[in-house]
């Protein structure tokens, strides 16, 4: 043991953590598992706010941001729907007279 701590540069108390930390089992299992499944409920449209307040209308009261490090960890992103470009409106206004008729000269200043 004395030998991998050096040999890995960290002090003993950081080893002894780590060994405790991977005995410890996970938390956070069944949120995972309840995120996940809203995940793919939903087609994975929804993110890490919808997906909190999914979770609070099921009874389960959890941090937008504990939610967001669970997705990252699970590689979950929202998907983003492309908005169709529309531009046609339709008739918004009306169209000035052509007075001019593009003849822009003019004999004297304010005629035109």
């Amino acid at each position: 043991m004395k030998s991998l701590v050096k040999l890995a540069g960290i002090p003993r108390s950081t080893y002894y953590d780590l060994v405790k930390r991977m005995n410890r089992p996970d938390p956070d299992t069944d949120i995972k598992g309840e995120i996940q499944a809203i995940y793919e409920e939903h087609e994975g449209r929804y993110g890490y706010r919808r997906i909190r307040d999914e979770l609070v209308n099921r009874g389960k009261k959890v941090n937008h941001k504990k939610v967001q490090r669970i997705m990252k960890e699970l590689g979950l992103k929202c998907l983003v729907r492309m908005k169709r470009y529309k531009s046609y409106k339709g008739t918004v206004g009306k169209k000035a007279p052509n007075h001019l008729d593009r003849q822009f000269s003019a004999d004297a200043p304010n005629e035109k």
